[in-house]
């Protein structure tokens, strides 16, 4: 293989520096393309990667379960061969030169992503519209959940430029609607909510005309924590419950179901409908369908608006392997479920993660 495909691979797949040269050569087997008379087909991938969607990865070989379980899940994440992907994660590679200006813009500004961090399947197509979902208060989560990325160490100390950063991003990119997100810090005593609420205030400062949504941690359900983070008046509050309540302790680190749904509770009766409330779950890890119906009734039941179904996809051996394939047409069922359920707006679909086409919400 030549040389400059190669780099075209590494190009198309940036996230992927731990491979080894032979691996990155198998993987652009998978971008067949053709070439003539000056003129290239745009390729087509099936993602090299499987990627899940949150915060937290632990740098262990294998994740432990939690005290007291011996879950399937589990035990055989680095036993079991990763499934084939289905044809439906066939993606189309980003031809301009958009997908670049926007990672030297990130770099430029010293800015993390959950679209790098969490190995977003979706980061090719968003960064070639000038868009990207931002994670404060550095790239290191204290939490080692079983479906994520993200690396688990100790935390670097804030940053306290990182706000004012941030919202110069937003002004360049001409974003109207940004998410900004963080990995879970308990090892600061706010768990990084004042951090939040002086990113939210800056990004408004500079571009006010911004929807502005948050993407937070559990912040271990502290009423000051929480009472922090809406001060700043972010338009939307998106907290994930990521799966149902029986595979939270195997899917999840620390956090729990019923914490998720009263961080979810206490901004909604603080702040009713002067903001719209969000959460998202993942799918196949295992789940039956009366569950995530339970699940979605029990969002409902704590006035959540704004719900995101999508497939979980695994990141790597060591995490928690995919036990299903949820076809399209079931996603689509159940995003009429949710709607019929009350859910304001519903995005629902194998490739939906929680900031996916995120500014598609307009509020009515």
């Amino acid at each position: 293989m030549s040389e400059r495909t190669l780099a075209m691979t590494e190009a198309a797949f940036p996230l992927t520096p731990a491979l080894s040269r032979r691996e990155r050569e198998n993987v652009n087997q998978l971008l067949p393309h053709t070439e003539s008379a000056g003129h290239q087909q745009a390729p087509t991938a099936i993602l090299p990667l499987p990627v899940g969607e949150g915060r937290g990865e632990g740098e262990s070989s294998l994740r432990p379960s939690p005290a007291g379980t011996d879950t399937p899940l589990a035990n055989e994440t680095s036993q079991k061969k990763r499934p084939r992907l289905p044809d439906w994660f066939r993606l189309k590679l980003p031809t301009t030169d958009a997908y670049f200006r926007t990672r030297f813009l990130l770099d430029d500004l010293r800015l993390h992503t959950v679209c790098e961090s969490a190995r977003c399947p979706n980061h090719w197509e968003c960064w070639s519209k000038g868009t990207a979902t931002f994670m404060i208060a550095g790239d290191r989560c204290t939490r080692a959940c079983g479906f994520c990325a993200v690396t688990t160490a100790k935390p670097f100390p804030l940053e306290t430029d990182e706000p004012q950063r941030l919202a110069e991003a937003t002004r360049r990119l001409g974003l109207k609607h940004v998410v900004i997100t963080a990995v879970a810090r308990d090892d600061l005593a706010d768990g990084g909510a004042e951090h939040f609420r002086r990113t939210v205030e800056a990004v408004r400062a500079t571009n006010p005309g911004t929807i502005i949504e948050v993407l937070t941690p559990d912040f271990n359900d502290r009423d000051a924590a929480i009472d922090a983070v809406l001060a700043a008046q972010p338009h939307i509050f998106n907290h994930n419950l990521e799966t149902v309540r029986r595979l939270t302790p195997q899917v999840r680190s620390r956090a729990t179901y019923d914490r998720s749904l009263s961080v979810l509770r206490k901004v909604k009766q603080r702040r009713g409908d002067s903001l719209y409330t969000k959460s998202g779950l993942m799918l196949g890890l295992g789940e039956t369908e009366d569950e995530l119906f339970t699940a979605l009734r029990d969002l409902r039941a704590v006035g959540c608006d704004i719900l995101t179904l999508g497939q979980y996809l695994q990141p790597t051996r060591e995490h928690l392997p995919v036990v299903e394939f949820v076809h399209p047409a079931k996603f689509a069922e159940y995003g009429e479920a949710g709607r019929s359920m009350g859910f304001v707006h519903v995005a629902s679909g194998p490739l939906v993660r929680s900031s996916y086409h995120a500014d598609e919400f307009t509020a009515a």
